[in-house]
């Protein structure tokens, strides 16, 4: 569920932005208190997400809305389903139109891919993640929709998980002072946090197996031959990610290879909105 705080700091940023100091076409088109009906189309197949921030969005512009929602979040459409239904005042409705539907097409969009992904590989143990690779201020509403869509969020931000990247070992001098300066900071500042290390080749894997100290491995960018035998070398001992040029059409292969996780940032940075419509009832 996404911050309640957040979302509505965001939806009165993206009014501002929107309608600024008026929507002059619908100000001089219609009157203001007269109330009309409009719902929510959607016109091609997928799984929809946002339905519950278009809520605050309608109740954000015209507080005497009423929402009908017919299908819920993470629920499959096809073309010609309804989502919900809404009565509010015509202008109001007029103005969260665009805002409802960015948010929307964009959620589901994420939500689809997410699911296409997860689906492919039902039958193993390994579990989807998103990454950081996302719209900037969007981070919440787009992990959400990961997270409708079937996918596991990874972490939010660079505060609730230390991962040390290829720039950081090579900043650091080296995985083992990389590792060791992260223990330590850790310690000093009481902060517990999980600890993963990415991993470029067989030769970094071996430095990080005999310094241990942290919670998961990110074999990054390796081919298939190559992630099995690091699996098999790990051999339990630490938690897997695959991650890198990760598609739909191998993820499965990287998943019979017995990891626990693969991020896949195209969740999130390469996708397609899906399309919805938001059509006025008379």
């Amino acid at each position: 569920m996404i911050n309640q705080d957040y979302l509505k700091d965001l939806i009165a940023k993206a009014y501002y932005e929107d309608v600024g100091s008026g929507d002059y076409t619908s100000l001089a088109c219609i009157p203001e208190n007269v109330r009309g009906d409009a719902f929510l189309l959607v016109k091609e197949p997928g799984i929809l997400a946002g339905v519950e921030v278009a809520e605050r969005v309608l109740l954000f512009y015209d507080d005497t809305a009423k929402i009908n929602i017919t299908i819920k979040d993470g629920e499959t459409v096809n073309s010609g389903d309804i989502a919900f239904y809404v009565n509010a005042k015509k202008q109001k409705l007029l103005q969260a139109e665009r805002t409802l539907l960015n948010f929307m097409q964009r959620m589901s969009g994420i939500a689809t891919v997410t699911k296409q992904y997860t689906e492919a590989i039902k039958n193993y143990k390994a579990k989807v993640l998103d990454t950081r690779k996302t719209t900037p201020c969007l981070r919440l509403i787009e992990k959400e929709a990961v997270r409708i869509g079937g996918g596991v969020n990874h972490r939010i931000g660079l505060y609730d998980m230390i991962m040390i990247k290829d720039n950081h070992i090579d900043f650091a001098g080296g995985i083992e002072n990389a590792i060791k300066k992260v223990i330590d900071y850790n310690k000093q500042h009481n902060l517990n946090l999980r600890i993963e290390i990415e991993v470029r080749d067989m030769d970094e894997l071996e430095q990080v197996l005999i310094f241990g100290g942290i919670n998961r491995i990110m074999l990054d960018n390796f081919t298939i031959e190559d992630t099995i035998k690091a699996v098999s070398m790990i051999s339990g001992k630490y938690e897997t990610e695959s991650s890198g040029g990760i598609t739909l059409s191998n993820i499965r292969d990287y998943a019979a290879c017995n990891v626990d996780y693969i991020s896949v940032g195209a969740l999130t940075h390469n996708i397609k909105s899906l399309d919805l419509s938001l059509k006025a009832s008379e």
